[in-house]
């Protein structure tokens, strides 16, 4: 029976992997003795390329985001979230994730057609926040783009909540006051303030 190459990279997948279960210092750990071996590469594959990430999961990448402020009379569109780390209630402009090679303009119209089926006009860029933050315990660092919107279907404005598609969330209108009172949580961090001072 051969020798498969495949064998090499597969195993120092698995030995990085594995090590990776017990913490990124133990990943480094197998990468050293796979260099050692002399398929140290096999390793750096494995770490060098950044996850998918999320607001869970973010490792140690900043995160460009694009959200979008839209308005109904004294109230912006935002979802609720909760912290149970910390044991609070918060919310947030619809948005999400630049991808790359994509302008955060059009990132947000493809967020709010994949979390409301919804098409936006996007207005002017309101500002640019940068929010280092914890979520559930995890740490988090992101670029924000915040944009004027507003949606190109007239009825939508009608609906008091609207379910988000690809989450188990609710967007939801709610007045603009409740966050500059504090009685209420925006994010990203600095929003409430450069909203006050339009």
């Amino acid at each position: 029976m051969g020798f498969s190459p495949w064998a090499v990279p597969v195993a120092g997948i698995l030995v990085v992997a594995a090590a990776g279960a017990f913490g990124a210092s133990w990943a480094w750990v197998a990468v050293g003795a796979l260099v050692a071996a002399g398929v140290g590469w096999l390793g750096w594959v494995v770490l060098r390329e950044a996850r998918p990430y999320s607001v869970t999961s973010m490792g140690s990448s900043i995160r460009p985001i694009a959200l979008g402020l839209i308005r109904r009379r004294a109230q912006i569109l935002v979802f609720e979230g909760r912290d149970d780390v910390k044991g609070e209630t918060y919310y947030r402009p619809l948005g999400g994730g630049v991808e790359f090679g994509e302008r955060s303009d059009e990132a947000l119209k493809r967020e709010f057609r994949e979390e409301l089926d919804a098409d936006v006009k996007v207005g002017e860029l309101l500002g640019v926040l940068e929010n280092v933050f914890a979520w559930r315990g995890n740490p988090g660092h992101e670029i924000a783009f915040v944009y004027a919107a507003e949606f190109v279907d007239p009825e939508l404005y009608a609906k008091d909540e609207m379910k988000i598609l690809d989450d188990p969330a609710t967007a939801r209108w709610v007045d603009l006051d409740d966050f500059k009172s504090g009685d209420k949580i925006l994010y990203p961090n600095g929003l409430t303030e450069l909203l006050s001072s339009e």
